[in-house]
């Protein structure tokens, strides 16, 4: 259980900085503040990301035995293309669900469509390892403090924005 609700936080914690950096992104390059489809301060996929770097880069660590530059090289290029695939899904599931492109990178020299680009690949691989070697260290200090009350209460307005999402960007 602890384990859970640790990467339940994680998820939350993850999604709202996700949340903050991309629209404070986009606010300087586009001039408004934008980021994910849902009303809340919160961008799943950075939540999932994250989640999915900290199980990835724990079971390589543990198992691999090797130097940690191999180890951290190994998981650069597993994150790299683990991250990309939940981009390209995303991509997919948002224009297939609500008709709308939240980002499209076929300007892009070295695109895949217009939901993947090498260059955009290589930004989701550095910043996992960025996020383990420096930022997860800080976020867990930040999560250890975090009461259960804030995650249930997180949890719900979450299902509740997702469900309301849904129900008006369906209509």
């Amino acid at each position: 259980m602890v384990i859970n609700m640790y990467l339940i936080n994680c998820f939350f914690i993850y999604s709202i900085l996700g949340f903050i950096i991309e629209g404070i992104f986009t606010l300087i390059v586009s001039g408004h503040f934008s980021s994910g489809i849902l009303y809340g301060p919160w961008t799943p996929v950075y939540g999932f990301g994250a989640i999915l770097t900290i199980i990835i880069s724990r079971k390589i660590f543990k198992n691999m035995h090797k130097s940690r530059l191999i180890e951290t090289v190994v998981t650069f290029i597993i994150l790299t293309i683990v991250l990309t695939l939940i981009e390209w899904l995303g991509g997919i599931l948002i224009e297939n669900l609500f008709h709308e492109t939240l980002w499209n990178y076929k300007h892009y020299k070295y695109n895949i469509g217009k939901y993947v680009a090498l260059e955009m690949s290589l930004v989701w691989g550095i910043a996992s390892i960025l996020i383990i070697y420096f930022v997860k260290p800080i976020i867990d200090k930040l999560e250890e403090k975090t009461p259960k009350f804030i995650t249930i209460i997180l949890t719900i307005l979450f299902i509740v924005d997702l469900i309301t999402t849904t129900v008006i960007k369906l209509k």
